[in-house]
C-alpha cells in the first residue's frame, strides 16, 4: 500500500539480509540489477580510460566521473533494496489484508449465531415440546424446518432431552429418533446460563468430521428447570467454501495472488480446520502458526513460503473460537509476479507524475531514490557542460566525452525504468489493498442484513404475536397481553443489539407493540410510539406479501418511527393467522448509521500499516453517501465518481489511481453481490457499493508539463564535433538553450536560500557556490519564467538553477528542470523575429532541432546580464 515507511532499524536490517533471497524470485529486479551494474561498470570503465589515455585534459572531468560513480554505488544499492522491501510490503500486506477479512467475515458471521442459539432456546413450543408438555413431534419438525428455511447457515437444528437423546430435527423422524449424544457438551449447557460453542468430532452430526454447534439449555416453561438442549449446527464446510470461492471469484478478476497463494484457518495448535485447496495442504494437516511480528519467511513441506496470519478482532464482544486465525501462505517462487508491478499501467501520465511529487508522504524510499537519480542527472549535465568546447582538443579526450554524453543518456533511461518499476510496485500493492478492503466492506455489509431479513419473518411466526392482533381486533386484548408482547420484543431486542425499534402493528398500520417503549426523540423528550402509523407504501407491501419466506424493506430514507434525520432500512414481515390471513406485520428498524460506522471504523482499524488519510463509505448507485468514515461525506453528500465505477456488476471491483476533489488519490470501489439466498434469488434487489478513497496531497499544477519535459529529448546534429555546443533547459513547457560556455554550473533549487533583495524584480534570493567544500560566494537567483512569461516558475523537486557568467558577473536563473548539452550545426540557429523598438531582446535566436519538430528559444545571456543589472547595482548601491 502506500504508506509511511514505519520500519524499525532491525527490521530494516534483516530485509536487507534477507534482499539476496528475495531477487532471484523478482525478475524485474533483476533486470533493473542488471542495468545498474552495466551502467556502474561504464562508468568506471569511462574514468579508468580518462586516466590513462588523457589524464591532463580530463582532469577537469575526473571530479564528476568519481562523484557520478560513487553517486551510481549508493543508488545502485537502495535501489535494489527498496525494490525488493516494497514487493515483499506489497505482498505480505495484501496476506495480511486477506487474512483479516477471513477471519473477521467468518467472527461476524458466528456472532449472529449466539444471538441465535439464545434466542431459539426460549421459544415457547418448543419449551412445551421439551418439558413433554406437548408431545406431539410433528408440528415442532415443521417449525425447525421453518427456521431453518430462513436461516440457512445452519445445517441442522436439534432438540435434545436432559440425556442427550434426539427429541426432534430437521432430519427425517425416524432417523432423528434413533441418535443418541453422548458428547460432553450436553452437560455443560445445561449447566450454562449461556451458549456453548463447541467444534470437532460429535454424536450430533456423526457424518462430519467436525461439526461445529451452538448449543444452549431449554427451560421448562412451568417450572423454570433445565428440561433439554437446543443445538444449532452451523453449515461450517459450506460457509468457508462460500469464503474460498470468493477467493476463486478476486483470482478471475486478476487478483494474482488469489491465484498463488493458499488460505487456511487454523486453530491454536496449528490444526488446519479448513483450507482453500485441499490437495495443496488439507484439512487435519499441521502448519506453524504465524505470529505477530515474526519474520514472514517459513518453510512448510520442503518449500518456502511468505506467510500472513491474523486473530480475530472481537465483535460485539464475540472474539470467536479460541485461538483460531486465518493463514495466507504463498510459495516464494509464485509471490512476485509480473501482474504484481502493474500499477502504473493504464494510470493517466499526469496523475503519475503529480502523485509521484508527494512520493515522501506515502514511500520516502521512493522519494529518496527519485532525489538521487536527479542529483546524478545534474552531475551529468554539469558534466557535459564543463567539457563544452574541448572537443577539438584531442581525439583521445573527445573519445570519452562521446561516452559520457551516451552513457549519459543511457543514465536517464535506465532510472526512468528503474524508478518507474518501484513506483508501479508500490502503487499496485495501495490498488490491491484498497480493493480488497472495499471488498470486505460490502462483504460484512451483505451478511449483516442477510441476517436482519431472517430476523423480521422467523419473529413474524412467534405465536404470541398473532394471539394479540386477533384480540386487538376482536376487541377483547387486555393491556397485560400487550405487555407481554413489548417485553418479549424487548427481550430480543437485548439478544439482538443491532436494532433501533422492533414494532408491531395491525392491517392498518397502527403500531400496537413495541420493544423500546417510549425512546427520547432529538429534544429529550419521550416518542409515544404505540398509536402511530407506519409509512403507508411499506404497509402496502407487507400486506401483499406471499407466504412466511417472503420480507420487504423499505427504501434507504429517514425513519417515521423516529424524530430525527437518519435514513436507514426498515425490514418487514407480515404476521399471519392460523389460515394464512395478514394480521398485520412486524418491522426491525436497523440501527444503520451505528452499525455502519461500526462496519467502516473496524475495517479501517484492522489496516494497521494504512495512510490515515484514507477514507470509506457506503454508497449508492447514484454515488449518494449512506456511511461514510468522515463528517466532510455525510449521509446524502454525492461523490463525484466516475460512471463506470458506479455501475459496476454486482460482485465486481475497480481501482485507479486519479484526481478526486482537488487531491491526487487511489479510489477502490466494490459492488455487493448479496450473501446466499439474501438480493440473489430472494427477489430483493438494493445494490450497495463500498468505496475506499487515499489522498496523498493536492494537484500539481505543473504535473502535465513535467510529463512533457521527461518525454522531451533534443537530438545532436551529426557529426557531432561540428556546429555549436548549447546547453539547454525546461522552463514550463518550452524549451531554452544558452551558450554552454556562459554556464558556471546547475544546482538544486532546494538550495536557493529566500533572502530579500529590495527593489530586484523576479529575484526568488541567493544560491551559495562551493570550491572544494567551501563556500566562494553568492549569487542573486531570478526567477526566469515569471521574467520571459510573466508565469513564475512551479518549485517542484527537480527545479534547478543555472548559474550564468558574463563579461565577469555572475548571476542564478531559476528553470523547471535541465535537459541536455547538445551542438547544433549552423544551418539549425536562425535569427529570432526582432520585436519593434525592442532593445537587448532576451532570445536572439532560435534552434530547429529534431528534424524540425522541435523549437528551441536561445537566451542571449549578455542582453540578460544587461537586463537584470541595472536593477541589481541600484540595489546594491542602496
Amino acid at each position: 500500500m502506500l504508506q509511511k515507511n514505519t520500519t524499525a532499524p532491525a527490521e530494516r536490517t534483516q530485509a536487507a539480509l534477507q534482499t539476496d533471497a528475495f531477487v532471484p524470485h523478482m525478475r524485474q529486479v533483476v533486470r533493473c540489477e542488471s542495468s545498474l551494474q552495466e551502467l556502474n561498470l561504464m562508468w568506471r570503465l569511462i574514468e579508468s580510460s580518462a586516466k590513462m589515455n588523457c589524464p591532463q585534459e580530463a582532469q577537469a572531468l575526473l571530479p564528476m566521473m568519481a562523484a557520478t560513480r560513487a553517486g551510481f554505488e549508493q543508488l545502485e544499492q537502495d535501489l535494489v533494496q527498496s525494490m525488493v522491501a516494497q514487493a515483499v510490503t506489497g505482498v505480505t500486506a495484501g496476506l495480511a489484508s486477506q487474512a483479516q477479512h477471513i477471519i473477521d467475515t467468518l467472527v461476524r458471521n458466528l456472532y449472529e449465531r449466539t444471538a441465535d442459539v439464545g434466542f431459539l432456546a426460549t421459544d415457547a413450543v418448543l419449551c412445551r415440546f421439551v418439558s413433554g408438555l406437548d408431545a406431539d413431534a410433528a408440528p415442532i419438525r415443521q417449525r425447525l424446518q421453518a427456521y431453518r428455511s430462513k436461516y440457512t447457515v445452519y445445517e441442522e437444528i436439534l432438540l435434545l432431552d436432559r440425556e442427550g437423546q434426539v427429541l426432534a430435527g430437521t432430519r427425517e423422524m425416524d432417523a432423528a429418533r434413533s441418535r443418541q449424544c453422548n458428547d460432553e457438551f450436553v452437560a455443560r449447557a445445561l449447566q450454562s446460563q449461556s451458549y456453548v460453542q463447541v467444534f470437532g468430532a460429535s454424536d450430533v452430526q456423526p457424518d462430519r468430521r467436525s461439526a461445529l454447534i451452538y448449543a444452549q439449555r431449554m427451560l421448562n416453561p412451568v417450572t423454570g428447570q433445565p428440561a433439554g438442549v437446543l443445538c444449532l449446527c452451523f453449515d461450517f464446510d459450506g460457509e468457508m467454501q462460500g469464503i474460498w470461492s470468493q477467493r476463486h471469484a478476486a483470482a478471475a478478476q486478476g487478483a494474482q495472488e488469489a491465484e498463488s497463494s493458499i488460505a487456511l484457518l487454523l486453530d491454536e495448535q496449528g490444526c488446519v480446520l479448513a483450507s482453500s485447496d485441499v490437495h495443496w495442504i488439507g484439512v487435519g494437516s499441521r502448519v506453524s502458526p504465524h505470529q505477530p511480528g515474526a519474520g514472514a519467511l517459513q518453510i512448510h513441506g520442503g518449500r518456502t513460503y511468505l506467510v500472513q496470519a491474523a486473530l480475530a478482532a472481537a465483535y460485539q464482544g464475540y472474539p470467536g473460537p479460541r485461538g483460531w486465525r486465518a493463514q495466507l501462505m504463498v510459495p516464494l517462487d509464485l509471490a512476485f509476479g509480473e501482474r504484481a508491478q502493474s500499477g502504473l499501467q493504464g494510470l493517466d501520465a499526469g496523475v503519475a507524475q503529480g502523485l509521484l511529487a508527494h512520493a515522501q508522504k506515502f514511500c520516502p524510499p521512493l522519494h529518496a531514490i527519485h532525489s538521487a537519480a536527479d542529483t546524478i542527472r545534474r552531475v551529468v549535465w554539469n558534466g557535459q557542460v564543463m567539457t563544452a568546447g574541448k572537443q577539438s582538443e584531442s581525439s583521445r579526450l573527445q573519445a570519452v566525452l562521446e561516452q559520457i554524453g551516451e552513457t549519459g543518456a543511457r543514465t536517464n533511461e535506465v532510472f526512468t525504468q528503474s524508478i518507474a518499476s518501484l513506483y508501479g510496485t508500490v502503487l499496485a500493492t495501495s490498488l490491491s489493498d484498497n480493493r480488497l478492503l472495499t471488498g470486505l466492506l460490502v462483504d460484512l455489509l451483505d451478511r449483516n442484513l442477510y441476517e436482519r431479513a431472517n430476523d423480521c419473518r422467523w419473529w413474524a411466526l412467534t405465536p404470541q404475536l398473532p394471539a394479540l392482533l386477533e384480540s386487538l381486533e376482536a376487541g377483547d386484548a387486555a393491556d397485560e397481553q400487550r405487555t407481554q408482547v413489548c417485553d418479549l420484543l424487548t427481550a430480543i431486542h437485548d439478544l439482538y443489539t443491532v436494532y433501533r425499534q422492533i414494532v408491531v402493528y395491525d392491517r392498518r398500520g397502527r403500531i400496537v407493540a413495541v420493544s423500546l417503549r417510549d425512546p427520547a426523540g432529538p429534544d429529550g423528550r419521550p416518542q409515544v410510539l404505540i398509536g402511530r402509523h407506519i409509512e403507508p407504501d411499506s404497509l402496502s407491501r407487507v400486506l401483499d406479501l406471499q407466504g412466511a419466506q417472503s420480507y420487504c424493506v423499505s427504501p434507504w430514507r429517514h425513519c417515521a418511527l423516529h424524530d430525527d434525520a437518519e435514513p436507514t432500512y426498515v425490514y418487514h414481515a407480515a404476521i399471519r393467522a392460523r389460515h394464512g390471513a395478514v394480521l398485520g406485520g412486524i418491522g426491525l428498524v436497523f440501527h444503520a448509521q451505528r452499525e455502519f460506522q461500526s462496519m467502516l471504523q473496524g475495517v479501517l482499524g484492522a489496516q494497521t500499516g494504512a495512510a490515515i488519510s484514507r477514507q470509506v463509505a457506503y454508497l449508492n448507485r447514484d454515488g449518494l453517501v449512506m456511511s461514510s468514515s468522515t463528517a466532510s461525506w455525510p449521509p446524502g453528500y454525492r461523490m463525484a465518481l466516475p460512471a463506470d465505477m458506479l455501475a459496476l456488476e454486482p460482485g465486481q471491483s475497480a481501482a485507479r489511481a486519479m484526481v478526486h476533489e482537488g487531491q491526487y488519490c487511489v479510489v477502490a470501489v466494490t459492488a455487493g453481490s448479496g450473501y446466499r439466498e439474501f438480493k440473489r434469488s430472494d427477489g430483493y434487489r438494493e445494490e450497495v457499493l463500498a468505496v475506499a478513497v487515499q489522498a496523498f496531497g493536492p494537484v500539481q499544477d505543473d504535473a502535465l508539463a513535467a510529463v512533457w519535459r521527461r518525454n522531451t529529448r533534443v537530438q545532436a546534429a551529426q557529426p557531432q564535433h561540428q556546429g555549436r555546443e548549447m546547453a539547454t533547459f525546461f522552463v514550463g513547457r518550452s524549451v531554452l538553450a544558452v551558450d554552454a560556455a556562459c554556464v558556471l554550473e546547475a544546482q538544486s533549487a532546494a538550495a536557493i536560500a529566500p533572502v530579500s533583495a529590495g527593489r530586484l524584480p523576479h529575484c526568488v534570493g541567493t544560491l551559495a557556490r562551493h570550491d572544494q567544500g567551501e563556500v566562494a560566494g553568492y549569487v542573486w537567483v531570478f526567477d526566469l519564467g515569471g521574467l520571459l512569461y510573466g508565469q513564475p516558475v512551479a518549485r517542484t523537486q527537480q527545479s534547478q538553477v543555472l548559474v550564468l557568467q558574463h563579461a565577469g558577473l555572475k548571476l542564478g536563473v531559476l528553470v523547471s528542470d535541465l535537459q541536455g548539452v547538445a551542438r547544433f550545426a549552423p544551418q539549425q540557429l536562425l535569427p529570432a523575429p526582432a520585436l519593434a523598438h525592442a532593445a537587448g531582446q532576451l532570445v536572439d535566436r532560435l534552434i530547429k532541432a529534431n528534424g524540425g519538430d522541435l523549437l528551441i528559444q536561445c537566451l542571449d545571456v549578455a542582453a540578460l546580464v544587461q537586463r537584470l543589472q541595472a536593477p541589481a547595482a541600484e540595489s546594491v548601491a542602496y
